[in-house]
């Protein structure tokens, strides 16, 4: 198989940068979200895990990928999958009232690390494994630019997207 290649913006900021999908490292992470696309929603910026933005999705493979290609250490460009099954719904996350979207029902966190010294390890929960699907290729400098303003300049009506290139 040739590389598969998509886009991750931030639609209000303007600012797209290039990944390319880890199919050897994670063949069915990466088919489940290649299948989805186009996605996206709000963006927010992660509390705990410290240079990541992400979007919260509801469930969109028809089978769940399940762990691979796992990491608790996520380096700077890294596109990670997650799955989070209700445990979201704890007013100290910082949704808005009314609990986190899809509160009780399973939801798909697609995460994008800008930044070093990440540990995806969660008060509530503990380690939080996510599977890395993707590596960004092209124009990291400028989306991580665009991920710190999200931390500094805040994120609401910000989405993020993920389509094929």
């Amino acid at each position: 198989m040739s590389d598969r290649y998509i886009t991750v913006t931030l639609e209000q900021r303007g600012v797209t940068a290039v990944a390319r999908l880890l199919d050897d490292e994670a063949p069915r992470t990466a088919a489940a979200v290649w299948d989805a696309l186009p996605l996206g929603d709000q963006v927010y910026h992660g509390k705990f895990a410290r240079n990541e933005i992400y979007t919260l999705l509801p469930a969109f493979a028809p089978v769940e990928p399940g762990p691979e290609n796992t990491t608790v250490t996520p380096i700077p460009g890294d596109l990670c999958y997650f799955t989070f099954d209700g445990v979201l719904d704890n007013p100290a996350y910082g949704y808005e009232p009314g609990g986190a979207p899809g509160a009780h029902r399973l939801l798909i966190d697609l995460a994008v690390f800008y930044g070093r010294n990440n540990l995806l390890i969660n008060g509530d929960v503990g380690w939080v494994p996510g599977n890395v699907f993707g590596t960004i290729t092209e124009g990291l400098d400028a989306f991580a630019a665009a991920c710190n303003d999200i931390w500094m300049g805040g994120a609401r009506g910000e989405t993020l997207s993920y389509r094929r290139a």
